[in-house]
């Protein structure tokens, strides 16, 4: 790898060691990256400050880095290129279904278990440790908007098996009250494991605080309940910790034999393809 030494200077912090630890991160996950996610996770490593400005100063070198062909892509949600599905010939329309075709493998679970997240950047570390067993994965991106709520109460009411909720998301005062809406809202869940990020999460991995928002109408109950006011973004959190808390949760809802007769049909499916 040749690493390009930047134009410009960018201060008296060590950008070029910075980034270099950046793409090792970036490197580390086997699933995208968002720049938020890069950015938190510095910040843990005690790199960089949790600084808006800062994070504009890592948007911009690591963007030249990329130009120069040595920084990892990150990703970005919200914009990619769309197109229709298009195949080359019927044989490769064949085996795009092959390797496509996928039967509801939780269909046959006792429970209806869905993966909630505060934020969709993190949804496909999400779908990538988790996109096998079949699981709905939801983003609420804030306060969900009534169609997004009617949309997921209607499934999980059709469906007709008690629905689990297992939900992180930021540890601040809006963090809280946004599921709570939410399970307000929807009315439907059996159950609702809130694996994080909660207060003793936050102490015990060292995670980085930035001042919450004072403004904010809900401050008071929590600088009442937690001591002081702050935010901590769950992007912080490593994707193996963050999976893990998912994997607790539902292990305890999880039938291995009722998965592994869904794979058994899956497989017989896709024996009538060939």
């Amino acid at each position: 790898m040749t690493i390009v030494a930047f134009a410009r200077p960018a201060g008296r912090r060590d950008w070029q060691a910075i980034l270099t630890r950046a793409a090792a991160i970036v490197d580390s996950y086997s699933t995208g990256v968002t720049l938020r996610q890069l950015f938190y996770r510095l910040v843990s490593e005690g790199l960089i400050p949790n600084r808006q400005s800062v994070y504009i100063q890592l948007s911009r070198l690591s963007a030249e880095a990329r130009r120069a062909g040595w920084f990892p892509t990150l990703i970005e949600a919200g914009r990619s290129i769309h197109r229709y599905q298009t195949w080359a010939d019927p044989e490769d329309a064949r085996n795009w279904l092959r390797n496509a075709y996928r039967i509801d493998r939780s269909r046959t679970q006792p429970t209806q278990v869905w993966l909630g997240v505060e934020k969709a950047g993190l949804v496909e570390v999400l779908l990538q440790a988790f996109g096998d067993l079949g699981l709905p994965i939801i983003a609420l991106s804030g306060y969900s908007s009534q169609t997004y709520v009617d949309d997921i109460v209607g499934e999980v009411t059709d469906d007709g098996r008690p629905a689990m909720l297992v939900y992180a998301g930021d540890f601040d005062p809006s963090g809280t009250d946004i599921l709570d809406d939410f399970i307000s809202r929807t009315g439907c869940w059996a159950d609702v494991d809130h694996i994080g990020l909660t207060h003793d999460q936050v102490l015990d991995r060292n995670l980085p605080v930035m001042p919450g928002k004072a403004s904010d109408p809900r401050a008071g109950t929590f600088v009442s309940q937690y001591g002081s006011l702050m935010q901590v973004e769950l992007d912080a959190l490593p994707p193996d910790d963050l999976t893990g808390l998912y994997q607790q949760a539902i292990d305890k809802h999880w039938d291995t034999s009722a998965y592994d007769a869904a794979l058994a049909q899956e497989q017989a499916d896709l024996d009538e393809l060939e």
